[in-house]
């Protein structure tokens, strides 16, 4: 990396600083924010009042707080000037969070008053300094100096120092601090900004919460180094009022997880693909439903404003079928893959390279190989290198060194196999791979992807249960309901439609995957998945073994005994 600006969180925003610090940053819609100047000086403002309450070089200062312009200000305040910042999602519980600031030893907190509910009394009594980060008034502390301390100055801040420790929500119960340095996050900037090149005319419409790296990197960094602007919604964005954003903010890049799109494709496009008899019959037909996905995806595009160019998706595996559509409808759509650990961009196509059911090739400055690979299959655990790989966990030796190989390869525990042309294929996690009755690796996720294009589901889950693959589905309520109380001329009861349904999602499942990853039962699930902050089930809860129900008792006694 040779741009000056690239070493360091301090030298991005000096940088942006000088050159754009009359253009706008970030900005509520139709509501208050900053431009690079403003951002500047209140960054540097907060730097010194956090000063003059003891909280400086090397300090951890946590950060809970819905999106907002002021998130952005309390991150640079803390790490552009020496601190560690903390992020914590919105959606962590009250024992999550009181886990997380008592783990990291956090002594400052900025937290919205929307969430200040969530930091529990022990929390409160722990930190030195709580700041509301709505406005910036002071909730706890005494400050120590009526004039700061110097701030260390933007030599002072070095690529290696540690920048943020990002709790993950993670599928496996356990959270884990993953350590950022400088050097991490600057480094993911440059190989981001290689799959998507940002300009000053750009507009960001941030969707995801911003303690979630994906949002972090591609939605404050990467624009901040070109000078674009970043709009939020002050509200929870419902449908009505997010179709209202997307047609006042017009925006060029917008970041989602599959969730979202989705269901956006669920509810609002393909019930009008498949509306009549007719339609249904032509959209079966490959090209009838590529030029109907043609026609719907330019019906889409104007939807999202009419100007959109990068349509980011991440953080989970997205469904196939919906995929196909976007590939079709000619949306522009781009797919990365990455962790947190890796800051966390690894593999990334832009919207005019994607390829169905691909992450894209390696990104500039990432090193991949493929540990223990199948030479069947080609499948093997991703493992990589490069300056964005995490220093570590936080605290926790033992977990640091078993992620990683002897030779310094950070194992990522998931499975993927290459092309010819090097593209990554992701497979599915090693830790939810199941053993066939032949000694075949069957991947749950893929299942899952095609029980889940059936329409009357909503999302599912495949574990093995005594031997033989269970597909756990939660059916879509209001299709179900209707389906239920439909009536016909057999009069069957609702539990004779139940099972009919149930065989009908079995055969259709069946049909379209390998022998051995067939199903032997579906097991209907009244309530949707428990899911992480970042909407990935919560598989440990499902596994199939009474270890997932005593995980589940185990939480909800923390969670319980957290309130005191």
């Amino acid at each position: 990396m040779d741009n000056v600006h690239q070493r360091s969180l301090r030298a991005l925003l000096e940088f942006a600083f000088t050159h754009y610090q009359d253009k706008p940053f970030l900005h509520f819609i139709d509501g208050p924010g900053y431009t690079y100047g403003e951002f500047h000086a209140k960054a540097r403002e907060i730097a010194e009042l956090l000063a003059r309450y003891g909280i400086g070089r090397g300090s951890l200062v946590g950060l809970l707080s819905q999106n907002m312009p002021n998130w952005g200000v309390a991150y640079f305040a803390t790490a552009a000037f020496g601190g560690i910042s903390v992020p914590m999602l919105p959606d962590f519980s009250e024992s999550e969070i009181k886990h997380i600031l008592k783990h990291s030893e956090a002594k400052a907190l900025f937290v919205s008053r929307k969430l200040q509910h969530k930091v529990l009394q022990k929390a409160v009594d722990r930190l030195d300094v709580i700041i509301c980060l709505d406005d910036f008034s002071i909730i706890k502390g005494e400050p120590i100096a009526s004039e700061p301390a110097p701030l260390p100055s933007e030599e002072e801040i070095q690529p290696d120092d540690l920048a943020a420790i990002i709790y993950t929500s993670g599928t496996t119960g356990s959270s884990k601090g993953v350590m950022l340095s400088h050097r991490n996050l600057c480094a993911n900037l440059w190989s981001t900004e290689d799959v998507r090149p940002s300009f000053d005319w750009d507009v960001w419409l941030s969707l995801l919460p911003l303690s979630h790296t994906l949002e972090c990197s591609m939605c404050l960094l990467l624009p901040m180094q070109a000078g674009a602007s970043v709009n939020y919604i002050e509200k929870a964005p419902t449908p009505s009022i997010l179709m209202s954003a997307l047609a006042k903010v017009r925006p060029t890049t917008i970041l989602s997880v599959p969730l979202i799109i989705e269901k956006v494709y669920r509810s609002a496009v393909l019930p009008k693909l498949t509306a009549t008899p007719l339609l249904r019959f032509m959209h079966r037909i490959p090209p009838m439903r590529k030029m109907m996905h043609r026609k719907a995806g330019k019906q889409l595009f104007e939807k999202f404003g009419g100007r959109i160019r990068f349509f980011g998706i991440g953080g989970a595996r997205l469904d196939p079928e919906v995929e196909r559509f976007l590939l079709e409808a000619r949306f522009p759509y781009a797919i990365g893959y990455g962790l947190t650990e890796t800051s966390p961009l690894i593999a990334a196509a832009p919207p005019d390279m994607v390829r169905l059911g691909s992450t894209g090739p390696v990104v500039k400055g990432v090193e991949l190989r493929l540990l223990d690979k199948d030479p069947k299959t080609g499948v093997g655990e991703i493992a990589v290198k490069g300056d964005n790989v995490f220093k570590g966990y936080f605290n926790n030796p033992e977990a640091t060194s078993s992620a990683f190989t002897e030779d310094g390869w950070f194992k990522t525990r998931d499975l993927g196999k290459l092309d010819k042309d090097g593209w990554l294929y992701i497979k599915g996690r090693s830790s939810t791979t199941i053993i066939g009755p032949s000694g075949e690796n069957i991947y749950p996720e893929e299942v899952e992807s095609v029980i889940n294009s059936h329409d009357m589901v909503a999302e599912s889950l495949v574990t093995n249960r005594k031997g033989r693959l269970t597909a756990l589905v939660h059916f879509d309520s209001e299709k179900l309901k209707a389906f239920l109380e439909s009536t016909d001329e057999l009069k069957r009861t609702t539990q004779e439609k139940l099972e009919n349904l149930k065989k009908e999602v079995l055969e259709y499942v069946n049909q379209k995957v390998s022998k051995f990853s067939r199903i032997s039962e579906i097991d209907p699930q009244e309530e949707e998945f428990e899911k992480t902050a970042t909407h990935k089930i919560k598989r440990y809860l499902y596994d199939g073994s009474r270890a997932g129900e005593q995980q589940k008792k185990k939480e909800s006694t923390s969670a319980g005994k957290g309130r005191d």
